[in-house]
């Protein structure tokens, strides 16, 4: 099993403004909604809903299962921004003694180190290394293989 490397930074590019529906409740009964409703005049603009600020953010695909256990699988593309100041908890992207890595930031007592969510790999304390946080993962996108 591979750590997870994370291989082709992108920096975020332009999207068009998707189809996105209204979902709507209805306390009352009054016949049939049409379905076509739910549609009218509502977009989801990808770059919006994921870029918070696009001169800091890039994508960044991931390689290994590491992250398993924080909803991160191999393929699976972040959305990292770099001008976020990375806390505990953050899973952040860094580069570790030459490696490009993503981890989860925590504090164990008063050390930091970077986590996996794996349990097969060993907490990375970062005491005596040479680690450089590029960014704060701010979305996950998984795509489902069809």
């Amino acid at each position: 099993m591979r750590d997870p490397e994370i291989r082709h930074p992108h920096p975020a590019p332009p999207y068009s403004a998707l189809p996105h529906p209204l979902a709507t409740i209805r306390a009352g009964i009054s016949g049939f909604p049409s379905p076509a409703e739910d549609y009218v005049g509502r977009t989801l603009d990808l770059n919006e809903r994921l870029v918070k600020r696009p001169a800091a953010t890039f994508f960044m695909t991931v390689t290994g299962d590491s992250m398993i256990e924080f909803g991160i699988q191999d393929g699976d593309t972040l959305v990292v921004d770099r001008s976020i100041d990375a806390r505990p908890g953050h899973i952040v992207v860094a580069l570790v003694d030459g490696e490009v890595i993503v981890k989860r930031y925590e504090m164990i007592g008063k050390r930091p180190y970077l986590c996996s969510g794996n349990s097969q790999y060993a907490p990375i304390p970062l005491a005596n290394l040479d680690c450089q946080v590029w960014g704060v993962v701010r979305s996950v996108i998984h795509e489902y293989a069809v």
